[in-house]
């Protein structure tokens, strides 16, 4: 008597039972790495972001430099800095589009020159603007001012400024480069803005320092792998129903 092996029945194994198609599966491997790999990235940034933070919390904490110091160092980001001298009223710039808490207005920017000789570009806060046809209200102290300002770079691309020759002064600019403005005025100054602590001169100095949280990172990165996982499940769940339907089709074909 010959022995013959059993046929398998359609359906049964592991891989039949798994079906996905060639469409599904192309589609996922294209995507699922994407996914994750922007929810990676913003893992990534938040994780820069609280370095950020923490650098700018150290140098919150420590001791202001004379000018002469911050010089030396290359002006780094958030380094404070102490300042004695006089604002220049005649130059000011008027940074637009600057909204608080719904508000509109502008930061008020003018030439200031420390007792050494050195022009500094010092932002002294936000004004409000409720009606564009009147211009905004600011008054320059005309004494010789002690202060304490901190260094603010850009995290983003450098910003320049922006004017048309004959502009008058106020100056309403959309964007600011100091290196620009000592330029036009022909000023020997140091190419950064410095932004005030609270103080005599000061306006509303409660500068939003990171355009984006940590936390809002977090949240973008738990979307992206909330959609992957989406993605994973319902590939599965095709595959799965996919293979059914085939074992179910084969099962009940007639002879």
């Amino acid at each position: 008597m010959q022995y013959s092996p059993p046929s398998k029945t359609p359906g049964h194994g592991p891989w039949r039972r798994f079906r996905p198609g060639w469409a599904p599966s192309l589609l996922v491997a294209l995507l699922l790495p994407a996914l994750l790999g922007l929810g990676f990235w913003q893992l990534s940034r938040a994780e820069d972001k609280r370095a950020l933070l923490a650098q700018f919390e150290a140098r919150r904490q420590a001791e202001p430099l004379a000018l002469a110091e911050l010089v030396a160092a290359g002006a780094p980001a958030w380094q404070r800095v102490r300042l004695h001298g006089r604002f220049d009223a005649e130059h000011s710039l008027l940074l637009d589009n600057r909204t608080r808490a719904g508000r509109p207005g502008v930061e008020l920017l003018q030439p200031f020159r420390d007792d050494g000789g050195q022009w500094l570009l010092v932002n002294r806060g936000w004004l409000p603007w409720p009606d564009r046809r009147v211009p905004p209200v600011f008054a320059t102290p005309d004494e010789a001012l002690a202060l304490t300002a901190w260094v603010y770079r850009s995290p983003g691309n450098p910003f320049l400024l922006k004017h048309s020759a004959g502009d008058g002064w106020p100056r309403l600019v959309n964007r600011v480069d100091a290196a620009a403005l000592w330029h036009e005025l022909g000023r020997a100054g140091l190419p950064v803005e410095l932004r005030l602590e609270p103080g005599a001169a000061a306006y509303a100095v409660d500068w939003p320092l990171l355009a984006m949280a940590p936390e809002k990172h977090l949240g973008y990165a738990l979307q992206w792998f909330a959609l992957a996982t989406a993605l994973l499940a319902l590939f599965v769940y095709l595959g799965i129903h996919s293979a059914r339907e085939i074992s179910h089709a084969v099962t009940h074909r007639p002879d």
